[in-house]
């Protein structure tokens, strides 16, 4: 099978490649992708995509793809990957409609309801034209989102209380320890008293 995507490394992008391996910078995909390419350059070794997998345990398409990116986009890319431009979902709600929304979850359930669903909410929040539509698995989200929040900036209902010491009984004296160094001490360890040993 005729290779579609030739490497072929110039002497700086294989000095770039080669300090990523040495020095293992970036993370173990980066060092992995690093590899590959070595191996895959036409002016070097010259191993086959099937070579390549085997030795480095993965797919003869994630070779292809790496090749793909080297040819196309750069040795940089290839490396670290593209990172997106858009987030990978846009936000259902924004900051006032996820209020409206919490402000109709704490008032009272529509009669004949004893308390409020998912599904029920996402109904009233349609009718009550807040949002076009939306899903029950958005409001949960939501839910959850403001529960977290509320746990964080709890306090608690009380503040905690000092424990005593479990053990009084147990002292260990500083001046009956065998070493030059405490035996002009004559404080209790544990008590922080004076000793009368």
């Amino acid at each position: 099978m005729e290779k579609k995507y030739i490497v072929r490394l110039t002497d700086e992008e294989r000095e770039t490649l080669r300090g990523v391996m040495k020095k293992l910078k970036g993370s173990s995909q980066q060092v992995r992708r690093a590899h590959m390419l070595l191996k895959a350059d036409a002016n070097g070794p010259n191993w086959t995509e099937k070579k390549i997998a085997d030795a480095f345990w993965c797919r003869t398409k994630t070779v292809d793809n790496v090749r793909q990116r080297l040819v196309t986009v750069g040795v940089e890319i290839a490396l670290h990957g593209e990172k997106p431009q858009t987030p990978p979902h846009q936000k259902r709600l924004d900051g006032e409609q996820e209020a409206q929304v919490i402000a109709l979850r704490l008032g009272k359930p529509p009669q004949g309801f004893a308390h409020w669903s998912l599904r029920l909410l996402a109904e009233q929040v349609v009718e009550l034209a807040i949002v076009d539509t939306v899903s029950h698995e958005t409001l949960r989200k939501t839910r959850k989102k403001m529960a977290g929040h509320r746990a964080r900036c709890s306090t608690g209902s009380s503040p905690r209380k000092p424990t005593a010491h479990v053990s009084r009984a147990w002292k260990t004296c500083w001046r009956r320890t065998r070493s030059l160094m405490t035996l002009g001490f004559r404080w209790c360890a544990w008590t922080n008293n004076r000793c009368n040993c």
